[in-house]
């Protein structure tokens, strides 16, 4: 039997000083063995991570992101990249956090540093397939990433 897991400033202070020593800027914590049917995720964030628009198409892909510390901007965008919703989710702020349907394309920018973000989905873990990068955003590592990073952020500004 697993011992419980608490998520506490320990673990946040962990997170956010991993994320900042490694070059994607984020780092996570999961709280599931990977054959579990409910994954769960704390991430720790810094805001020059790229989290590339995206979306699960899978029926059983929803996903919830709660806010624990910091504030994130969410930007929800139709299939031509066009925002169509945006919202700040900040911990102990007006909304903390989403519940995303399946199909709906987001991406997501740090707006404070040492962020931390709980993510819960179903599992198990499945890699972005076909039509479910966005075509129209760069993915992490190409070129245009931090032009387009700019682009998300100044959303919020």
């Amino acid at each position: 039997m697993r011992q419980p897991a608490f998520i506490d400033q320990a673990l946040f202070a962990r997170l956010a000083k991993q994320a900042a020593e490694v070059p994607r800027q984020r780092h996570h914590h999961t709280f599931h063995e990977m054959d579990e049917p409910c994954h769960r995720v704390a991430v720790g964030l810094q805001p020059s991570t790229y989290i590339a628009p995206h979306r699960h198409l899978s029926a059983d892909k929803a996903e919830t992101l709660l806010v624990l510390k910091g504030r994130l901007g969410l930007l929800i965008f139709d299939e031509e990249g066009r925002v169509t919703e945006k919202r700040v989710l900040q911990a102990g702020g007006e909304c903390l956090g989403v519940d995303l349907t399946p199909g709906l394309y987001h991406g997501l920018v740090v707006l404070e540093p040492d962020s931390i973000l709980f993510e819960c989905k179903a599992g198990p873990y499945r890699a972005l397939g076909e039509g479910e990068r966005a075509q129209w955003a760069p993915l992490e590592g190409e070129e245009g990433v931090p032009e387009y990073l700019a682009w998300m952020l100044a959303q919020f500004n």
